[in-house]
């Protein structure tokens, strides 16, 4: 996922994301403001209770990689 559609996301859920935040940093905000858990690229996507939900999962999983 581009950041353009991150950034797509968060206004839409008018969520303000910072000036210079990372795409991780950027959806885990977006995570919160939608009541899960920040958890994007910090667990095993695998072990994620909200991945059904989630549509970062794949993002989630590239984070996880680096």
């Amino acid at each position: 996922m581009k950041m353009q559609h991150v950034r797509t996301k968060a206004k839409l859920l008018s969520v303000k994301i910072p000036f210079g935040a990372t795409k991780v940093e950027a959806i885990r905000a977006i995570q919160r403001a939608e009541g899960y858990e920040d958890c994007c690229g910090r667990k095993d996507p695998e072990l994620c209770e909200s991945a059904a939900q989630c549509c970062f999962r794949l993002a989630c999983a590239g984070a996880q990689q680096r």
